[in-house]
C-alpha cells in the first residue's frame, strides 16, 4: 500500500473486435501491466465464454465480468484485484441498430474497495443521451467509488459525455492531458474513449497510448492511468 491510497493502473481499450493484429494487441497490453482492463467490442457471440477466457490469458489476466451479458463490454483484472460481485447492464433495443450495454465489477484491491464499469455507446447521438442517463443511475447506485472506462462515441461536450461526466473527474483532465486523441489510430481526430473516477480516487498518470504497435493493434488507442484508491476497509 502506498502513503494516501491503494495504487491501482487501469486500461480502458477498444479491442475492435479483434479483427486487428490480434499478438500485438496482447503484446500492447501486457506491456502497460495493468491491474484492471475494460475491454469495448469484446466477445459477445459464438462461444463467447471461451474466447472471453483466450482473450483474458493472451493479456496475462482473468475475467471478471461482462461478455454477452453485457454485449461485448468486458471487465479483466490480475490475480491481485479481487473480483466480490459482478451485474450486467443492456439498454433498449431500437429496431436496426445495434445492442449496447455495461459490465459492472465490485472489487477489492489492499484495503480498498471500488467498483469498475465499462461499456460502449451507440453511434447515433439520438440513442447515446438515453444510454447515458441509464448508465449513470447504475453508477450513482454504485457502493464504492467508481472507476467508469467507456467508448462514448462522442467527445467532451457532448449530452452523453456530461451526463457520464457529472460530478466525476475526467483522468485526462486531471492530468492536463486533454488534448490526447484516442480515435481513430489511422488519422487520429477525436477523444471519443475516456476514464472518469469517483472525487476521492486520486489520478496520478494518464496516457493514450500511441505507438506503432497500438496502431496495428485496433482502430482505438488505449486509454492507460495510474490511480490511488481511498482505503475503505
Amino acid at each position: 500500500m502506498s502513503i494516501g491510497g491503494v495504487p491501482l493502473r487501469v486500461v480502458s481499450y477498444n479491442v475492435h473486435a479483434q479483427r486487428d493484429d490480434t499478438a500485438t494487441l496482447a503484446e500492447v497490453v501486457r506491456a502497460a501491466r495493468p491491474d484492471v482492463v475494460i475491454v469495448q467490442e469484446g466477445p459477445r457471440r459464438f462461444r463467447w465464454r471461451a474466447r472471453c477466457a483466450a482473450l483474458a490469458e493472451s493479456f496475462g489476466l482473468v475475467v471478471g465480468a461482462g461478455g454477452l451479458p453485457a454485449l461485448g463490454n468486458l471487465i479483466l483484472t490480475n490475480l491481485r484485484v479481487r473480483v466480490a460481485d459482478t451485474y450486467c447492464e443492456r439498454f433498449p433495443l431500437t429496431p436496426g441498430r445495434h445492442l449496447r450495454g455495461a459490465a459492472f465489477a465490485e472489487c477489492v484491491v489492499g484495503g480498498a474497495r471500488f467498483v469498475v464499469a465499462g461499456s460502449h455507446l451507440a453511434t447515433d447521438p439520438t440513442e447515446r443521451p438515453g444510454q447515458a442517463e441509464l448508465l449513470r443511475k447504475e453508477i450513482e447506485s454504485a457502493r464504492w467509488p467508481v472507476i467508469v472506462g467507456a467508448d462514448l462515441n462522442e467527445g467532451p461536450g457532448g449530452a452523453a459525455w456530461r451526463t457520464i461526466a457529472d460530478g466525476l473527474t475526467d483522468t485526462a483532465v486531471a492530468a492536463d492531458r486533454a488534448d490526447r486523441l484516442t480515435y481513430s489510430c489511422a488519422n487520429p481526430s477525436r477523444r471519443i474513449d475516456a476514464i472518469f473516477v469517483d472525487p476521492r480516487i486520486t489520478v496520478v498518470d494518464y496516457d493514450v497510448v500511441d505507438t506503432p504497435q497500438t496502431r496495428r493493434a485496433s482502430d482505438h488507442f488505449p486509454v492507460l492511468v495510474d490511480l490511488l484508491l481511498p482505503v475503505t476497509d
